[in-house]
C-alpha cells in the first residue's frame, strides 16, 4: 500500500501544499494537497513533474576536499579549523555565508545563529538579496517592519487587482489560478496588468500598461498627486482641489505621518508629465487612475519587476504610499502585496538571514534587539552593525577581505550579477566551502570542500509563504549515501569550532521550538513575528504541524489574520511612515549599449535548472536560452526568427536564439535567467548585467541592464537527439536539455563546421552501430542516424539556416522501435508519416499537447480554450499554458473566417 506524505513544494513562495505517495516499489507520484490553504490542490507545471526530479543521477553523495571523497569528520574538521583559524588571524569579518531562500527556516536559524551570535559578524547573506530585499526595505520603511499585512484570499475579495512587474501567469502560476477563478465567479472584478512586456499574464488582464522600464515610481506617485487632485482627470472636473473624497483623512491623521511631504515629492499631478516619464498615453493612465479611484477593494501585488531595480525600494514605497493615502490596507481585499519568488525567502527574513537583519524581524541596528537576541541565545558576542549585502559581499571576497567563504543551497556563479566577476572571486578565495545536491554546477566547481546536503523529498523543517503561512516540510525518501541536512551540517561545525552547548539539537523540532521562543522573548506585541504558540512544540506535535499563519502568539486561537487596517505600526510611534519619492526614472541611456535588457523565469523552469533541468517535460516548452526581441528591433539587426544573436554588455557576452515578437517592446530585449555551463555553451545571462544595486536594499537591477544585439553568423546550425548525455560539443553555440528517452542538443558553429556523421558516432560509443545518412550538397542539409537494431542511438541534422524539423517528433524516435527500413528513412527524412501526425512544438507540457495539435483541433471544431481542454486535456492542470492556447486559436480565425 502506497505510503502517503503532505508536504511543501519547493519552487515559488506561493508555497503550495503536496501529497507524496511512494509505492511499494519506491516509485513517487505527487499531487496537489486539496486542504493546504494556499492551494487547495492546485498545482503548476513544475509542482505537478516533482517525481521526475528526485533520481539520484548527477547527485553529490559524499563529502569532498579537494576533488578526493572523504569521511564527514575530517570535511566538517577542515570547515571548522580554516573558519576558527581565519576568524583568529584576520577577525570575525574576514569570513562569510551566503544561503539560499532554498534552505528551510530550521537550517536558515542556526547558520544565523551561528555567524551573527558567535562568530560575531553580520557577513550572511543570501540570494532573497537578489528578489525581494527591496520590500524588505519599503516595508521597514514604511511599517517599522517587515510585515505582508494580507493574504491570498484578498485577491480574490478584491474588485480591482493590479499586478506590477509581475508575470503571475507563469511566475505565481496557482496564485493566476485563484485569480483566474475569481474573475470567472465575479466577471466585473478588474484586473491591471503594469509591465513593460506583454507576458502571458496580459491574457488575464483588462488593462495592460506597457510602462518604460523602471517608471513605476512616476505611474503611482502620478496616483498620489491624483488622488489628492482628482479634478486633473477628465471624469472629475469638479472635484475640490485639495479635499479629495479618495483620501481616508482619518487614517492619514491618526495613523500615519509624513503625508504632506509624500505629496510634495510627488508634485502637482500632470497627466501630460505623467505619460512623458512612463510611456503610457493619457487615455490609459485615466483609465487606470479611475479604476483606483472608484474601486475601494483594491490590491496591488507586486514583484521582481519593482523589487530588482536600483530603485526598487523607492518602487514599493510608492505603492505603499497611495494605499495608505486610502486607508486601503490590512482590510479584505486591500492592500499592497508582495509575492516573494523563492519557497522560503520569507522563513530566511524572519530568522534574519538578510546581513541587515536580526532574527525574529529584529533589527540590527537597534542596541535593545541586540540585547534581546544576544540574552536569549547566551552567546559570547554579537554583531551589532550590518554586514555585507550580496553584490558587496563577492566584492569582498575579491578584493581579498573575505577569506573564507561557505555558500549553501544557490548557485551564484550563475545567478549574481556581474557573474564572472563573482566567478573570479570564488576562484581567487583562499577556502571555499559549497553545501548542494548535485555533484555538478558551475558554482560547486570551485569549492575546495563539498558537501553532501538533503534534497527536497529528503529535507524536515518548515518553510514560509508570501502570505506569512508556515507549512511543513516532510521528508518521504531516505537520506542516500552520506548526505545530511544543512542543519545538521552547520550545527556540526558550530560544535567543532567550540559551541557545542549552543547547538546541541537532536533535530528539526528543537530548532524550530527555540526559533517560536525567540520571536515571543520580551516581545508584548511591540513586533510583528511572535509564534509563540509553538514555543514548547515537541516531535510529534511538530510532525503533525498544520500549516498556519503567523503572527500565532501564545494562548491565541489560529487564524488567518491581516495587519494594519487599525493602524498600529511597528514604528517608535506606532504610525506609518509616508516615504518622500521621486518619480524621476533613472537615464541608463548609453548609445554603445542601446538596449534595454530584462532578466526573468520562463514557466517551466526554476532557478539554475539544477531541478527542473532533471525533468524532460520540463525542458520540452523551453529547451534553449532565447532572447525575446520586436520585429523592428530584429529587422534592423537583420536577424531572423530562430536564428542566434550575440547580446554584448560592458560585462561579457552571451550567445541565444532569437524569438522574435511583438510582445516585447522596441529597445528592449528579454532573455530567461536559468541556463548555466552545465546546460548551454553561452547562456549565462547574469554574466551581463552590472553589480547597479538599490542604496537602500542593496538588491541588483536585473531588470534594466544595458547590452548591444548582433546577429551571430552561424555557418551552419545542427540538432541532435541522443540516448545518452555527450560529454562534449565542439560548437561556438550549443544548448542541451533532457528529453524523453536521453537528450537534445541544438547547436550552431561560424567557422569549419565538425565531421557530423564522426562527431555522432562518437556520441553514440557503439562501433558496430548501423549508419543512415542523406546529403544534400545544393542545399547543404546533412542528416545521420545511428542504430543498434531497432533502437535509435541517436541522430543529427544539419542546414545552413535553423533546422526545420518538429523537436517534439524527433525526440519520440528514441523511445520508438524502427523495427523496419521505411521507419528508419523516416528518421533520416525528418517528419512523421501520414500515420503519425505531427505535435508541434509543446504548448502544454503537463500533457504534452504541441501547437500543431491545438491548431487540428481549431480546425474541428474548437474554437476556445474550454473545449480544447475538453479535447486534449491541455490547460486542464496547471492552466499556465492556457494564454499560449488562446493565441494559437486566435491566429486560427482568420483562416477560419476565409
Amino acid at each position: 500500500m502506497a505510503k502517503e506524505v503532505k508536504t511543501t513544494c519547493p519552487y515559488c513562495g506561493v508555497g503550495c501544499g503536496v501529497i507524496a505517495s511512494v509505492a511499494d516499489d519506491g516509485a513517487v507520484s505527487v499531487r496537489g494537497d486539496p486542504d493546504h490553504p494556499a492551494n487547495f490542490g492546485r498545482l503548476c507545471s513544475k509542482g505537478s513533474a516533482l517525481a521526475e526530479t528526485i533520481d539520484l543521477d548527477g547527485r553529490l553523495l559524499e563529502p569532498e576536499v579537494n576533488g578526493k571523497k572523504v569521511g564527514w569528520d575530517r570535511a566538517l574538521d577542515l570547515v571548522a579549523r580554516r573558519f576558527s583559524e581565519t576568524i583568529a588571524g584576520h577577525g570575525p569579518d574576514s569570513v562569510a555565508f551566503y544561503l539560499s531562500g532554498q534552505l528551510l527556516t530550521e537550517d536558515y536559524y542556526v547558520a544565523n545563529k551561528l555567524m551573527k551570535g558567535f562568530i560575531g559578524s553580520a557577513n550572511i547573506d543570501t540570494n532573497s538579496r537578489l528578489c525581494m530585499a527591496s520590500s524588505v526595505a519599503g516595508h521597514r520603511r514604511a511599517f517599522g517592519s517587515d510585515t505582508v499585512p494580507g493574504t491570498y484570499e484578498d485577491l480574490e475579495l478584491a474588485d480591482v487587482v493590479i499586478l506590477v512587474g509581475s508575470n503571475l501567469v507563469w511566475c505565481h502560476p496557482v496564485l493566476a489560478q485563484r485569480l483566474a477563478a475569481a474573475k470567472e465567479a465575479r466577471p466585473e472584478m478588474k484586473i491591471v496588468l503594469v509591465d513593460p512586456r506583454r507576458t502571458m499574464t496580459a491574457d488575464l488582464a483588462d488593462l495592460h500598461l506597457a510602462i518604460r522600464p523602471d517608471s513605476d515610481a512616476a505611474l503611482f506617485n502620478g496616483l498620489l498627486g491624483i488622488l489628492n487632485h482628482p479634478d486633473c482627470l477628465e471624469e472629475h472636473p469638479n472635484s475640490p482641489v485639495g479635499n479629495s473624497p479618495h483620501l481616508d483623512r482619518d487614517f492619514i491623521e491618526n495613523h500615519t505621518c509624513g503625508f504632506e511631504e509624500a505629496l510634495a515629492a510627488a508634485g502637482c499631478p500632470d497627466l501630460d508629465e505623467i505619460a512623458h516619464a512612463t510611456g503610457l498615453n493619457v487615455r490609459e493612465l485615466s483609465d487606470f487612475y479611475s479604476l483606483f479611484l472608484k474601486n475601494e477593494k483594491t490590491v496591488t501585488v507586486y514583484s521582481q519587476g519593482v523589487n530588482q531595480s536600483e530603485i526598487g525600494t523607492d518602487k514599493v514605497n510608492s505603492i505603499i504610499n497611495c494605499h495608505l493615502a486610502t486607508g486601503r490596507i490590512g482590510k479584505p481585499g486591500m492592500g499592497p502585496f508582495s509575492v516573494t519568488g523563492q519557497p522560503n525567502a520569507m522563513g530566511g527574513r524572519e530568522v534574519g538571514g538578510l546581513a541587515n537583519m536580526l532574527a525574529a524581524h529584529m533589527a540590527i541596528e537597534n542596541p535593545e534587539h541586540l540585547e534581546i537576541v544576544q540574552g536569549f541565545w547566551n552567546s559570547p558576542t554579537i554583531s551589532s552593525t550590518p554586514g555585507l549585502k550580496a553584490v558587496d559581499l563577492f566584492k569582498a571576497v575579491k578584493s581579498g577581505k573575505i577569506k573564507a567563504l561557505w555558500i549553501m543551497a544557490t548557485n551564484p556563479v550563475d545567478s549574481m550579477p556581474e557573474a564572472d566577476d563573482v566567478k573570479a572571486a570564488i576562484v581567487a578565495c583562499p577556502f571555499v566551502v559549497v553545501s548542494d545536491v548535485l555533484e555538478k554546477t558551475d558554482t560547486l566547481e570551485l569549492a575546495h570542500v563539498k558537501l553532501p546536503a538533503a534534497a527536497w523529498g529528503e529535507k524536515d523543517g518548515t518553510v514560509t509563504n508570501s502570505e506569512r503561512r508556515i507549512s511543513r516540510q516532510r521528508p518521504f525518501l531516505p537520506l542516500p549515501g552520506s548526505a545530511h541536512p544543512d542543519w545538521w551540517i552547520v550545527t556540526e561545525v558550530a560544535r567543532r569550532m567550540g559551541f557545542a552547548s549552543a547547538f546541541d539539537y537532536d533535530g528539526p523540532a528543537e530548532i524550530f521550538a527555540e526559533h517560536s521562543r525567540l520571536s515571543a522573548y520580551r516581545n508584548n506585541g511591540d513586533r510583528d513575528f511572535d509564534i509563540g504558540a509553538y514555543a514548547e512544540i515537541d516531535r510529534q506535535a511538530y510532525d503533525g504541524l498544520q500549516p498556519f499563519q503567523w503572527p500565532q502568539r501564545a494562548g491565541e486561537v489560529s487564524e488567518t489574520k491581516r495587519f494594519f487596517a487599525d493602524g498600529a505600526f511597528y514604528t517608535a510611534d506606532g504610525r506609518a511612515r509616508f516615504v518622500p519619492v521621486s518619480g524621476k526614472v533613472p537615464d541608463r541611456h548609453d548609445p554603445d549599449y542601446p538596449f534595454t535588457l530584462n532578466t526573468g523565469r520562463v514557466r517551466d523552469h526554476w532557478h539554475t535548472m539544477t531541478r527542473t533541468g532533471k525533468a524532460a517535460r520540463l525542458s520540452s516548452h523551453m529547451a534553449e536560452p532565447f532572447a525575446e526581441l520586436h520585429p523592428d528591433d530584429a529587422s534592423v539587426l537583420g536577424i531572423a526568427p530562430a536564428e542566434l544573436v550575440r547580446l554584448i554588455s560592458s560585462r561579457g557576452e552571451v550567445i541565444v536564439r532569437a524569438l522574435v515578437t511583438d510582445r516585447q517592446q522596441p529597445g528592449s530585449i528579454f532573455v530567461p535567467m536559468h541556463w548555466t555551463d552545465q546546460f548551454a555553451s553561452k547562456g549565462r545571462i547574469d554574466a551581463l548585467v552590472k553589480a547597479r544595486t538599490d542604496p537602500y536594499s542593496g538588491q541588483p537591477a536585473s531588470k534594466n541592464a544595458r547590452v548591444r544585439a548582433e546577429r551571430f553568423a552561424a555557418s551552419a546550425y545542427a540538432f541532435a537527439i541522443l540516448a545518452e548525455k555527450p560529454n562534449t560539443i565542439p560548437a561556438d553555440y550549443w544548448a542541451l536539455a533532457r528529453c524523453n528517452g536521453g537528450f537534445r542538443v541544438e547547436i550552431a558553429t561560424s567557422g569549419d563546421a565538425p565531421d557530423w556523421s564522426s562527431l555522432l558516432q562518437d556520441w553514440c560509443k557503439n562501433p558496430d552501430a548501423e549508419m543512415l545518412s542523406y546529403r544534400d550538397s545544393h542545399s547543404g542539409e546533412e542528416r545521420f542516424a545511428l542504430f543498434a537494431g531497432a533502437k535509435l542511438l541517436g541522430a543529427i541534422f544539419v542546414a545552413r539556416n535553423p533546422v526545420a524539423v518538429s523537436r517534439s517528433w524527433a525526440v519520440e524516435q528514441l523511445e520508438t522501435p524502427h523495427e523496419d527500413t521505411r521507419q528508419r528513412f523516416a528518421v533520416i527524412a525528418g517528419r512523421a508519416g501520414a500515420d503519425q501526425p505531427d505535435k508541434g512544438p509543446i504548448v502544454c507540457s503537463c500533457f504534452g499537447v504541441g501547437a500543431s495539435q491545438i491548431v487540428r483541433a481549431a480546425g474541428s471544431g474548437c474554437h476556445n480554450v474550454e473545449t480544447i481542454g475538453k479535447s486534449l486535456k491541455a490547460g486542464t492542470n496547471c492552466g499556465s499554458c492556457r494564454a499560449e492556447i488562446r493565441s494559437i486559436l486566435q491566429a486560427q480565425l482568420p483562416i477560419a473566417a476565409e
